[in-house]
């Protein structure tokens, strides 16, 4: 049987990690300016690309963090988000109670989601042209972060195919639409977000295979990225947009994923990489279906979250295609696990996320987990519970 990492081997309180560490990434990457701090943003500080850095803790922090004692905080996760697609395809009454159904099973002391759609106006430079063919392009009206806000969402990753859909001013406007209603985002290069949440310090980097994004497909780059969010908190996650797309590529096979031409970067080796330089949760979207989990040193991989929502029927829900789920763990200050669930949503004829009583999405991650990581798989009960393989 699997045997995970002992955790006592990743000592912890990150603001009291080497720097001399994080310079030795520095180098392996390439990067020349080892001094530079990453833009990182905190409840209250507000968001955006031009905000002022947080600065790296002193070493003498003091704390239940700082022992790595106290109780564990509580994460909430899911996959892609589009509300609707304007100006023609949005749900009806603007949107109001498009989250209603799943509002308590998102209840998190941290709630993230990736959002797979700028919220704008239209900027005039959208990327589908008129004889485009194969080509989506996305975009709700910028009011509808409100919709996010009243939902519990804390974080939302812009490190996606669709993040630029309205070019470089529709991603500004979608930050801007964000901080209106004091939520973060996450995924623009070298940010690295820090939200407080009980004197717990949690890092959220977001990565994608596209430029105006952290790289998932330069693994040296990327750890440095992790490194640095690994001394500015106590534990980091990692929100990444990886794989190929379609109803069949629920499965996690080792090398390089294609799509479209496009290099949607190596899953296994990825994930791997960010837990060896530091990461404690790695969440995954991207292939529109949901994928198995697996431990990695005790840390959780979730390698997709699937469909979550749909809006104005963006999305295609036919099958597993519409299948979803919140993912919610628990960590303690160390990093060290302290339990976790899947509850299973689907995208209703609207394209809004609604609880699924037939927990299919939960069967799919369970039977996938096993056949995918016969020995480092997640353990799924009936009812949800995540636990790790067992040791022995």
């Amino acid at each position: 049987m699997y045997a995970p990492a002992p955790l006592a081997s990743r000592p912890r309180r990150r603001v009291a990690l080497s720097l001399a560490a994080l310079l030795a990434a520095l180098l392996v990457a390439g990067c020349s300016d080892a001094g530079g701090e990453a833009p990182v943003w905190q409840p209250g500080a507000g968001g955006g690309g031009t905000g002022a850095p947080v600065g790296t803790a002193e070493p003498g922090a003091t704390g239940p963090a700082a022992s790595g004692a106290g109780d564990a905080i509580s994460l909430s996760a899911t996959g892609d988000i589009i509300m609707g697609n304007a100006p023609s395809r949005l749900p009806a009454g603007g949107g109001k109670g498009f989250f209603t159904s799943v509002t308590e099973a998102l209840k998190a002391d941290v709630v993230m989601g990736n959002l797979e759609e700028p919220l704008t106006v239209d900027t005039g430079t959208g990327k589908c042209g008129a004889n485009s063919t194969r080509c989506f392009q996305f975009r709700a009206p910028p009011e509808y972060a409100a919709h996010l806000r009243d939902a519990g969402f804390d974080v939302l990753n812009q490190a996606n195919n669709h993040g630029y859909d309205y070019g470089p001013k529709g991603y500004e406007n979608t930050q801007k639409a964000l901080e209106k209603y004091d939520l973060k985002h996450t995924g623009a290069p070298d940010q690295i977000t820090v939200v407080d949440v009980k004197g717990v310090k949690v890092a959220v980097a977001g990565f994608s295979s596209y430029v105006w994004s952290n790289s998932l497909v330069d693994i040296a780059k990327a750890k440095t990225v992790v490194a640095k969010a690994a001394t500015m908190a106590d534990l980091v996650v990692v929100q990444v947009h990886m794989g190929a797309e379609g109803a069949e590529k629920t499965r996690v096979k080792p090398g390089t994923e294609m799509f479209l031409g496009e290099n949607r970067g190596d899953p296994v080796k990825f994930s791997h990489a960010m837990i060896d330089a530091g990461a404690d949760l790695i969440v995954g979207h991207g292939p529109h279906v949901l994928r198995g989990m697996e431990f990695y040193k005790g840390r959780l991989i979730a390698y997709s979250l699937g469909n979550f929502a749909g809006g104005g029927n963006s999305l295609n829900n036919d099958g597993r295609l519409g299948w979803g789920g919140v993912l919610k763990v628990s960590l303690k200050p160390d990093g060290s696990w302290a339990g976790g669930s899947f509850t299973s949503t689907y995208m209703n004829d609207a394209g809004k996320p609604t609880m699924d009583p037939n927990k299919r999405g939960l069967g799919l991650i369970t039977e996938l987990s096993s056949a995918d990581f016969p020995k480092a798989g997640a353990r799924l009960d009936g009812q949800g519970k995540i636990s790790p393989p067992t040791a022995g």
